[in-house]
């Protein structure tokens, strides 16, 4: 489990740290605290649920360099199996607070995706997608992603991350298909 998020406080609170913040949940959830895992470019812990070694980690690249952080976990901890993964990310093209579940799909412009698929050579992994709403123009798309919510909207991107915290550990117990069944016939 791989949560997209760029480093640094400035950056805490902000819509494209909302994959980051669903896996800082988590690990508050089983009481771990991820630790930086050298050489796999994030913060990683290391969990048992439901029977088997679950790894949560959080990206410490920024969101373009993605890859390196999901090329890092899936060398170290997946056996290079990168349909393993489950990348948690922040997504323009959902209201905020929605979530939803896929598996595959392509980058929808998403630097850190981009980033995946440039390391990792394939798109077709698990994704539990956080909606951070569209920007009022194409142009300020950046300033929308690296940008704190205002209080309305902050509360449903919480819910979001929440709602995405609880499908990462759906997707652990039952699977991806049964995720998609149940978390987006939700909302």
């Amino acid at each position: 489990m791989l949560g997209l998020a760029n480093p640094g406080s400035e950056y805490t609170g902000t819509r494209h740290n909302v994959g980051g913040a669903a896996l800082e949940l988590l690990c508050r959830r089983f009481g771990v605290s991820p630790r930086t895992e050298k050489g796999t470019h994030a913060r990683v812990a290391a969990v048992e649920a439901d029977g088997r070694r679950v790894i949560f980690a959080i990206a410490e690249t920024y969101m373009n360099e993605s890859g390196l952080a999901a090329l890092g976990v899936v060398s170290r901890f997946l056996d290079g199996d990168a349909a393993r993964l489950v990348v948690v990310h922040d997504e323009l093209d959902l209201a905020p607070g929605v979530v939803r579940v896929k598996v595959g799909g392509g980058t929808a412009g998403h630097n850190g995706l981009r980033s995946i698929n440039q390391h990792l050579k394939r798109l077709d992994f698990c994704r539990v997608r956080i909606g951070i709403g569209k920007p009022p123009s194409r142009e300020r798309g950046v300033s929308h992603v690296l940008a704190r919510p205002p209080r309305a909207e902050a509360e449903l991107v919480e819910l979001g991350i929440e709602l995405a915290a609880d499908a990462v550990e759906l997707i652990i117990s039952e699977g991806p298909d049964q995720a998609m069944t149940t978390v987006n016939a939700r909302q």
